[in-house]
């Protein structure tokens, strides 16, 4: 049963081959410039030192003013798809990364190091998230529900195969070479959605409002957005599994995005890591996330169902955060990541929770409304874990534990489980039994 469950899912992702060929060269793309960017920003801004604390804190800076912001975007985006279809919303989103690459593969220097942060703050507003958000709700769209847990897991799976040909390119490939190749692969992405990507979303019809004046317009526009996002909100919390995926989403998020804004600057000081290692570490995670994620997650699913596989992923980025926190020698990061083949399954669970509990015509808003939940928690970590990191990896630090800032990010994973235990998982039947849309394809 579970096989037969398990390739049924892969039956129906099918469909689905537009919308994934490039959103996985889209991701190739990003994790191919992660290894580098720790370089590059940290000889531009900090020549001839290994340990620099500017871009720990630029960084925290600009997850700060990214997670603000996103608050408000995440939600219009997830409007915008259920309101005007999914692929405008995609095509924004996928191209916003072009441009702060570009700027790098231009020149490296400090200035130009400066603009790129600017300019991929606004791509990371747009698209951090939002991507996500929008290829989870066209896969409701064209998938039934009992097999969205497996084709959400076939999706991060893929995304993790992304990660792992990003990090083999980087591995690989001259440090002059990176960028250029990046930014061939963003640019084809768009194009390539635009020419086959099929919508499916169910369009609204235009309102007929031509003889209003511009500034009425102006104000039906952000009345329709607040009525939008209350809306939104009052189907999360009417609801006992929203409201409390939202919580666990909520934590989760803010113990994981502190620790992903400093953890490849505190590899960096802490074992002197390189392009080369952190590629290694990179490789090996995402390799056995592939295997979670698209083999293991649609075969256990059906035998214990979502919350389960979520409260068991929640306690390896438990193990994950602790283990980074007191690493005492080189090879303990390599022991570390390893966590990160069960703690992935953490997103696909989510998404399947969240989208059984979701009526089809709320997809997009309800996808939205609680990824900018989890917006306002990557606003509030780098507060903290930024300048709590410098400080431990200083000089002047009170006791002698470079990762105690990790340490600490591990207490919201903590809390994140125990909200997951008091879980409630339920199913909307509101407009599912629309049949999905492609079956046919």
């Amino acid at each position: 049963m579970a096989w037969k469950t398990s390739y049924g899912g892969f039956k129906e992702m099918r469909p689905l081959f537009h919308l994934l060929l490039p959103l996985c060269l889209h991701w190739v793309a990003e994790e191919m410039t992660v290894s580098v960017l720790v370089d590059v920003t940290t000889t531009a801004l900090c020549p001839a030192h290994s340990t620099c604390s500017q871009p720990i804190y630029i960084t925290g800076i600009q997850q700060t003013i990214v997670g603000l912001f996103k608050m408000v975007v995440l939600p219009i985006l997830g409007q915008l798809a259920d309101e005007n279809g999914r692929k405008p919303v995609l095509l924004l989103t996928v191209s916003t990364t072009i441009f702060p690459f570009a700027l790098l593969a231009w020149n490296q220097s400090k200035g130009f190091v400066y603009a790129y942060y600017v300019l991929r703050t606004i791509s990371y507003i747009l698209s951090q998230g939002s991507i996500f958000c929008i290829a989870v709700a066209y896969v409701a769209d064209v998938v039934s529900e009992n097999n969205r847990a497996a084709a959400f897991s076939w999706i991060t799976g893929l995304f993790s195969a992304s990660h792992v040909l990003g990090n083999v390119l980087a591995r690989f490939l001259p440090e002059k070479y990176i960028f250029y190749v990046s930014i061939a692969l963003l640019i084809f992405c768009p194009i390539y959605m635009q020419i086959f990507l099929v919508e499916t979303a169910k369009k609204l019809a235009p309102q007929m409002d031509q003889d209003l004046s511009c500034l009425t317009k102006r104000v039906a526009i952000i009345h329709k957005r607040y009525v939008s996002m209350r809306d939104a909100a009052t189907i999360v919390m009417s609801s006992s599994t929203l409201r409390s995926i939202s919580l666990v989403s909520f934590f989760y998020e803010m113990g994981m995005s502190g620790i992903s804004t400093v953890l490849l600057y505190y590899m960096k000081a802490a074992f002197g890591f390189d392009k080369n290692q952190f590629s290694e570490i990179l490789m090996m995670v995402g390799i056995g996330s592939i295997v979670s994620q698209m083999l293991v997650l649609p075969l256990i699913n059906p035998l214990v169902g979502e919350k389960v596989i979520l409260c068991i992923s929640l306690c390896a980025s438990i193990a994950y955060a602790v283990l980074y926190g007191l690493a005492w020698a080189s090879w303990v990061p390599y022991l570390s990541a390893s966590f990160g083949v069960i703690y992935i399954l953490v997103k696909p669970s989510t998404f399947a929770i969240i989208s059984k509990a979701s009526s089809l015509s709320d997809q997009g808003k309800v996808q939205g409304f609680i990824a900018g939940v989890q917006s306002i928690s990557s606003l509030l970590s780098p507060v903290a874990m930024s300048p709590l990191t410098s400080w431990f990896l200083s000089s002047s630090a009170p006791f002698d534990c470079k990762g105690f800032s990790i340490i600490c990010a591990s207490i919201c994973m903590v809390i994140s489980l125990c909200y997951a235990c008091k879980l409630k998982p339920e199913s909307c039947s509101t407009d599912d039994t629309e049949a999905p849309l492609l079956t046919d394809i």
